[in-house]
């Protein structure tokens, strides 16, 4: 087998674990993986602003937006008019919204996560800058990217 194969394997293999995870994820609580990773961060404190939350994840306000939306739909958030200054809105995580959290398969990324931090420095550093590499062979540098393992749009429905 050629490097090219071998290489079109492994992003096969990284794109296959990622949609077997959301697939996991969808059936066991009806989220994707970005709407999980968001009902994560705003549980970490009870509440965050649409700002924070989109800083955290790399993505547009418009994007954050049409998320917190779907969670507000889904009843995991709802959105509250904060009490220090009534021009800010909050998200604030549903008892519903804590439950999907402790209730979420093994998020596919906390793995990664843990054993990439595990790696040498000089060790993380190759991987990224490769990735990168990839996604520049690609001409995936300009999309909407949250760090979050999934597929597909981050705005898709669901």
């Amino acid at each position: 087998m050629n490097r090219t194969d071998e290489s079109l394997i492994a992003l096969r293999r990284i794109l296959r674990a990622t949609d077997l995870y959301g697939r996991e994820l969808a059936r066991a609580r009806g989220l994707t993986a970005v709407q999980l990773r968001v009902c994560q961060i705003v549980a970490e404190t009870g509440s965050k602003t649409p700002t924070e939350i989109a800083g955290r994840m790399g993505v547009s306000q418009a994007t954050m937006t049409a998320l917190i939306d779907k969670l507000v739909a889904k009843g995991l958030v709802v959105r509250q008019r904060s009490e220090t200054d009534r021009r800010q809105t909050n998200v604030v995580i549903t008892t519903t919204g804590q439950t999907a959290v402790i209730e979420a398969p093994d998020p596919l990324q906390q793995r990664y996560v843990k054993k990439f931090e595990a790696l040498a420095d000089w060790e993380q550093a190759m991987i990224v800058a490769v990735l990168e590499r990839v996604s520049e062979m690609l001409d995936a540098r300009e999309i909407d990217a949250s760090p979050v393992l999934d597929i597909g749009e981050i705005n898709r429905p669901g």
